[in-house]
């Protein structure tokens, strides 16, 4: 017999969901149906939470208490790279392999990197920089008009400026 369920004890379980979609609930009944939540009531919760994330994977986190789940948004380097491009929201069934061709500016990089911030390994605020660029460029676009790599290389030289904070 499984030991008695603690109701204050808090939860956190992290998934991968499309942004605005309610999920399939048979991938959530596993995860959260032994804590006594009802997945169909969840997924609606999720897909009001990632509302602005329309059409994108994003990570959520939920975190459940009292039997109760509260939903945040965890958003990854991508999905944020992604968003500063400004896309329409697009059909996941029916448009597939997106090519995401547009220009960010500098200064959006250093936004995003500034979010990533706490969750990112480097040392320094360039170093994160450096890492949202590598993405960019994995998403393929560009930013400033030059190919990310070459932003990289700027800012190794020191020619673009990366402030501390």
């Amino acid at each position: 017999m499984p030991p008695k369920f603690d109701a204050n004890e808090i939860k956190i379980v992290c998934l991968r969901a499309v942004g605005g979609e309610v999920g399939a609930t048979s991938s959530l009944a596993p995860k959260i149906g032994p804590l006594g939540l009802s997945p169909k009531k969840v997924g609606d919760d999720i897909a009001k939470a990632t509302q602005d994330w329309k059409g994108l994977k994003i990570t959520v986190q939920l975190t459940i208490q009292n039997r109760q789940a509260t939903v945040s948004v965890v958003p990854s380097a991508s999905s944020l790279v992604i968003r500063a491009l400004k896309e329409p929201p697009r059909d996941r069934k029916k448009v597939k392999h997106v090519k995401h061709n547009g220009n960010i500016p500098f200064d959006e990089i250093l936004n995003i990197a500034r979010i990533m911030r706490e969750r990112s390994m480097a040392r320094t605020l360039a170093g994160t920089v450096k890492e949202i660029l590598g993405t960019a460029q994995s998403v393929g676009c560009t930013v400033e008009g030059l190919p990310p790599h070459d932003v990289i290389d700027q800012v190794n030289s020191g020619d673009m400026e990366v402030p501390d904070s």
